[in-house]
């Protein structure tokens, strides 16, 4: 008897190899519906900004030609996922639906629809696909999640190594005749004006594009990484966005390192992994703290006296018209790129945070809208670490000095050469918006109001 068709539903996950899901369903049988649904309707989705809807049609572009080079087909829906889901079983008769896990809001989505297709006699199965390790292993000597990235990372590479990576399929056979949108009818790509130029000329959007990434940071980059906080030259991988979307898995990122890595650069590899775990912490908390995007991790912070900024001072910020030169050239290649240099985001956060005591969702907001990176963990989780308000987070008394930041990171400013030509001519801001140490000294002072106004247990 011919099993009855196994539904694979994509999500942040858009790749064929090592895909978890995927494989357990080519496992059971031939007959594949291999789902992607966009979906903004459900509890916990948070809807996309504009340079990652931008980077799902290109992907999901890729991962649909990927599939038919493989025999198969992905079939494209909107709406409610688990709405959508159902209606996909009763068109197919399938007999089972596979996933790979979210962390965040949206689990309890996965939760409900696992327990009814069960009890509809379903076979329905979710995998460890997108993180090393699943939060809820990841604990305490009290059993208590961690709020302190050392311990919490010390405690990861304790534990059992990451899987081997699963190989992709050699060929897929999907349910013929399933009503299929067409990513081009969802309006996810720019119009009028068309601002994505500059993300075409850096990105390659797909699985192809991730290896590759991959590829060069390994044999090219890695052995730069020491150097991962000059925003200058090329010294990071620039696989956050492949991540974000699962074009790669983080176990085949690990297992990449640990395959082809000369011995003399052992040090950098640790920390280029404990970046990769840096991500997973931001998704452990996320799992413990749903409301990460729009909360204070720490309730104390509600407190604080945050506001939103004069419009004009925000459009300078955003547009990278501050005045301060580091600042500016990391708001501008955000804008052209849909990316911007780690250290550059400490401090461009920073700088709208304590600088302008803007509220950071403000900031957290811009950056989901403009990073093709932008991801439901690492997002909120970055924004208040530089805020002071999260877990492990930055020192109330850090204040990140843009002008002694480009000194040490951007001493002969190829970076902000490249992103403000204009620098020391009239077309640039005379002053910054702020001046620089009355803002750092008030924020300083709020800070240390908050501190002492903590209520005693």
């Amino acid at each position: 008897m011919t099993p009855s068709p196994s539904i694979v539903w994509f999500r942040n996950d858009l790749r064929l190899a090592d895909n978890p899901a995927l494989h357990a369903a080519v496992a059971r049988c031939e007959s594949l519906v291999l789902l992607y649904v966009h979906d903004e309707e459900s509890p916990g989705s948070r809807p996309l900004g504009g340079a990652t809807k931008w980077w799902l049609h290109h992907s999901l572009i890729s991962l649909t030609q990927d599939i038919e080079a493989l025999g198969g087909s992905l079939t494209l829906r909107r709406g409610h996922g688990a709405a959508v889901v159902r209606e996909v079983v009763r068109e197919t008769g399938a007999g089972a639906v596979f996933w790979n896990r979210r962390y965040g809001a949206n689990r309890e989505v996965d939760a409900t629809l696992k327990t009814e297709l069960r009890e509809a006699g379903l076979l329905c199965e979710s995998f460890a696909g997108n993180l090393l390790y699943e939060p809820w292993t990841i604990r305490t000597g009290e059993d208590r999640p961690f709020r302190v990235f050392t311990p919490f990372w010390r405690a990861c590479l304790a534990s059992e190594p990451p899987r081997t990576p699963l190989s992709p399929p050699s060929s897929l056979t999907s349910v013929s005749g399933l009503p299929s949108e067409h990513v081009s009818s969802w309006d996810l790509l720019p119009t009028s004006p068309d601002w994505s130029a500059g993300l075409a000329e850096m990105w390659e959007p797909g699985e192809q594009g991730a290896a590759n990434r991959l590829s060069d940071f390994v044999s090219n980059v890695l052995k730069n990484y020491h150097r991962r906080d000059e925003p200058g030259p090329v010294t990071t991988s620039r696989l956050s966005p492949h991540l974000r979307f699962g074009e790669i898995s983080p176990h085949t990122i690990w297992h990449a390192l640990e395959r082809t890595l000369p011995s003399d650069a052992e040090k950098n590899k640790a920390k280029f992994l404990s970046e990769i775990g840096w991500r997973e912490f931001s998704y452990n908390i996320l799992f413990h703290f749903p409301e990460l995007a729009s909360k204070n991790f720490r309730p104390e912070f509600d407190r604080f006296p945050w506001g939103e900024p004069e419009a004009g001072a925000l459009r300078a910020w955003q547009k990278g018209r501050t005045g301060v030169p580091l600042v500016d050239a990391g708001m501008r290649e955000l804008w052209r790129t849909g990316y911007m240099h780690n250290r550059v985001r400490m401090v461009t956060a920073s700088f709208l945070i304590k600088n302008m005591l803007t509220d950071w969702r403000i900031g957290e907001a811009w950056f989901w809208d403009t990073l093709v990176d932008a991801d439901e963990a690492n997002n909120p989780a970055s924004w208040q670490w530089v805020a002071g308000s999260g877990a492990d987070a930055a020192p109330y008394f850090r204040v990140f000095n843009p002008v002694l930041q480009a000194e040490k990171f951007d001493p002969q400013q190829e970076y902000i050469s490249r992103w403000v030509p204009e620098i020391g001519t009239t077309d640039y801001p005379g002053e910054p918006i702020v001046d620089m140490k009355a803002s750092r000294d008030k924020a300083l002072e709020a800070f240390s109001e908050l501190k002492a106004s903590r209520p005693t247990e």
